[in-house]
């Protein structure tokens, strides 16, 4: 029997290809506005930003549970808004809120989850296992998930998408909520899955240490709009490979005009309250700090450090990102 035309994976396009996307709620509440961008097969792509700046709706707009308002997007070449079940069909999503049955063991999770996605009963009794020695679950399989930690019931939402051999893997914020030495496990079975497995993923977080981690290519979205697009590599590579940091007394903005005309800040350097931050590029920092000693600013204090994709995130938007999420 032949696949169904309309169900095989259209996969010479991008695996995502976001184009215009839109997204206005009732009320006028614009949550996406026009946003643009693409994923390569087998990459994943982080979406950055806080609570609020768009990164959910975009989701559950390429996941087909929310209705576009304007622009298009296609999942493995598939029409969200216009062929939904086979986009869901090549896809799996594992969302912020816990989908897995706490009463039933997790193997018996893992393989109604398969029966429901027709996957065969050998191909699924197979994945299952190689899921559960890659996850970090073959202890845990035959226990009542009543039973397991909230790290261990990440671990098995995400086998539970992986079951069927998505093409594209969705995973919102799947480390919110977990204690750090659990959200530090959680991102090394993700790792793992990222090393073993074709399918392309797109994450979600305003969690710098995962999109450095875990992204091949961010995109930072604020308030609904996409700010900035490239590999963390480049994003923390615009900003220089050091940055001095300094808290004045008095008029930031005056300041940082100052450090300007005197060609000690570039049009990249920002203020943000007293704080001043400049990239240095090319400049010894030992060399900026001793220039800007010189002018005889009122600090209270100034050193250097390597540029954080905070770094990055607060230049484009005038916000912290942790204190924005």
């Amino acid at each position: 029997m032949q696949p169904r035309s309309d169900l095989i994976p259209r996969l010479e396009q991008p695996a995502i290809d976001v184009r215009r996307l839109h997204k206005t709620y009732p009320g006028g509440v614009e949550a996406v506005k026009g946003i643009d961008f693409e994923v390569a097969a087998g990459v994943v792509f982080g979406l950055l930003g806080p609570n609020g700046a768009g990164k959910s709706t975009t989701i559950g707009m390429l996941t087909t549970t929310i209705a576009p308002t304007g622009g298009s997007a296609h999942v493995a070449g598939f029409d969200v808004a216009s062929e939904p079940l086979a986009a869901r069909r090549v896809s799996s999503v594992v969302f912020q809120d816990t989908v897995v049955d706490r009463a039933l063991t997790g193997r018996r999770n893992l393989d109604i989850h398969a029966r429901l996605w027709r996957v065969d009963s050998d191909a699924a009794r197979n994945r299952i296992s190689e899921l559960a020695a890659t996850l970090g679950l073959a202890e845990l399989l035959d226990r009542p998930v009543a039973s397991y930690s909230g790290g261990e019931r990440r671990r098995l939402e995400i086998a539970r998408a992986l079951v069927s051999q998505p093409q594209v893997l969705f995973l919102d914020e799947p480390t919110v909520g977990l204690d750090p030495r659990i959200r530090h496990e959680l991102l090394d079975v993700i790792a793992r899955v990222r090393q073993s497995s074709e399918t392309t993923t797109l994450l979600t977080t305003h969690y710098l240490d995962e999109a450095e981690r875990l992204c091949n290519r961010v995109a930072i979205i604020h308030a609904g709009e996409i700010v900035a697009l490239d590999t963390p590599a480049a994003l923390l590579g615009s900003l220089g490979a050091e940055i001095v940091e300094l808290r004045v007394d008095g008029d930031a903005t005056a300041a940082l005009a100052s450090l300007r005309a005197r060609g000690l800040a570039g049009h990249d350097a920002f203020a943000v309250g007293s704080t001043l931050t400049l990239p240095l590029h090319e400049r010894p920092a030992a060399a900026a700090i001793a220039a800007i000693a010189d002018l005889g600013l009122a600090t209270s204090g100034i050193g250097s450090r390597q540029p954080t994709l905070d770094d990055v995130y607060l230049r484009l938007t005038g916000d912290r990102l942790a204190a924005a999420a």
